[in-house]
């Protein structure tokens, strides 16, 4: 790992260095992405490298968990990613992962309340992405108001098979979410078992209705 992060430091300016060299521990990764506005990306809009992130000062989920990988390479700890696959009405969503004393786990950058952070309790990686199944559902009004939509998780993606300069700072990665989409993926449940979830409960749904930024780039909360 050592020679990965002298690579990743290699590729950043002085004043990026600086921002990396602050985000030491997965809690300061965190803490950073919520301090960063979301990224309203419209659909087919590139998608952000780690330090175009920096440079605009906005992310959406699979650029907060590219720029949290990147820290963690920083600072010499693998860089990983799991990708959550969806029902084809849904949006996927994409995490870092980490380790402590073994368990695992999750950096998130979300604009809702939803799908964030988890704490390193996690045994497995299977076990830290099914506690995300709940929480995914839809929540806009219509025939699938409060439908669970998670349907499957990749296994630990190491960008380590990478090099830096691909990702870290290139103007075109869109090419890696298209990799990462298209990784080795288990599914959540059985698909008969998928047929009777519940769905999410009316307060569950309220709640997805509040935003954590707004597309001025204010905090709302």
């Amino acid at each position: 790992m050592a020679s990965y992060a002298k690579q990743i430091k290699a590729l950043l300016s002085p004043a990026e260095g600086r921002v990396f060299e602050r985000l030491g521990t997965p809690n300061k990764i965190q803490n950073f992405l919520d301090s960063t506005p979301n990224h309203f990306s419209a659909p087919h809009k590139a998608i952000l490298s780690p330090t175009q992130v920096l440079k605009q000062k906005k992310a959406h989920c699979f650029e907060g968990a590219l720029l949290a990988a990147a820290a963690l390479a920083y600072h010499g700890h693998p860089p990983l990613l799991m990708d959550f696959q969806t029902a084809p009405w849904d949006e996927d969503h994409v995490v870092a992962l980490f380790k402590e004393r073994g368990l695992w786990g999750a950096i998130s950058k979300t604009n809702h309340p939803v799908l964030r952070w988890r704490d390193p309790i996690y045994r497995t990686p299977r076990e830290l992405a099914m506690s995300y199944a709940h929480e995914y559902y839809m929540w806009h009004e219509g025939p699938r108001d409060g439908e669970k939509t998670l349907r499957a998780h990749s296994v630990p993606f190491n960008l380590r098979r990478y090099a830096p300069h691909k990702w870290l700072a290139a103007s075109d990665i869109d090419w890696l979410a298209d990799e990462l989409d298209s990784s080795r993926h288990f599914p959540i449940a059985p698909a008969a078992m998928l047929k009777k979830l519940r769905k999410a409960s009316k307060i569950e749904r309220q709640i997805m209705c509040m935003d954590e930024w707004n597309k001025q780039g204010k905090k709302l909360f």
